[in-house]
């Protein structure tokens, strides 16, 4: 079941407040609202909202403050957040100053009056693109090789494991069953090597990208992972440097080569 995600709404308009509820909780969401800078922080800790929408609030600059402190605290600095601005003809009373919008640093910018609905439906594209995570396949016929992987892969956000794989004709299985975004594929194992499973991967499931993974980083096994369909190459001895950015290149179809001393 997916989670359902938590908003926070930190504005001092009730009616504004109440409108855009609406049409959040027609998208599924859990709503909360604040109205000065002080409640929002106390409920983005109680709350952990995965998204802040930050409007107008009094007094003037308090806004601003709040989103320096989102900023500025290391546990909170990646949390998504919206600011919508106040209208042109209140912008002196509550709006942001030139000052502080040369220094915002939000995902989205907005100015009252706004259509909650659409407000809604760009929160929930926004978090569609924030929540997406690369599906990853790890193959290797050793578990400490598997475990030390996904400990890595573990602390990266924008990556999950969703299998593991311990031979070729394994990897093959469940790449078919999972339609992983990529398989990190071994070149020795039993059963099926891995650029046999490679190569049969890349025919029966084409949005599935390869990243080779080997002991030996030779232009032979350079050019047979290549020959097969993998779209990467990283030696096990750079899997601690390269692997990561070596994952997110191959999920998005680009080539990934390893970058040698």
């Amino acid at each position: 079941m997916k989670k359902e995600q938590r908003i926070l709404i930190v504005d001092d308009e009730p009616e504004f407040i109440e409108k855009l509820k609406a049409a959040l909780k027609d998208k599924a969401f859990a709503v909360f609202a604040a109205s000065n800078k002080m409640q929002a922080q106390q409920m983005i800790w109680g709350e952990k909202p995965d998204l802040v929408i930050l409007g107008t609030i009094m007094p003037r600059g308090d806004a601003f403050l709040l989103h320096q402190w989102l900023k500025e605290t290391p546990s909170l600095s990646d949390l998504p957040f919206v600011v919508i601005d106040a209208p042109s003809e209140k912008h002196l009373i509550k709006g942001w100053t030139k000052d502080e919008g040369l220094r915002l640093e939000a995902d989205d910018f907005l100015v009252k009056p706004v259509k909650p609905v659409a407000v809604a439906t760009r929160i929930e594209k926004l978090l569609d693109k924030a929540t997406k995570r690369i599906s990853v396949l790890v193959a290797d016929d050793h578990p400490i090789v598997r475990d030390g992987i996904r400990a890595l892969l573990t602390l990266q956000k924008d990556i999950q494991v969703v299998g593991e794989a311990v031979d070729g004709k394994d990897a093959l299985e469940k790449a078919v069953r999972f339609l992983p975004d990529v398989v990190l594929m071994d070149i020795v194992m039993p059963e099926m090597n891995g650029l046999e499973a490679t190569k049969h991967i890349c025919k029966k499931c084409e949005r599935v990208n390869v990243l080779m993974l080997t002991q030996y980083d030779d232009d032979e096994n350079v050019l047979a992972s290549s020959q097969v369909g993998a779209l990467g190459f990283i030696p096990k001895k750079s899997v601690s440097s390269q692997l990561v950015a070596g994952i997110r290149s191959v999920s998005q179809g680009k080539r990934f080569m390893p970058i040698t001393a």
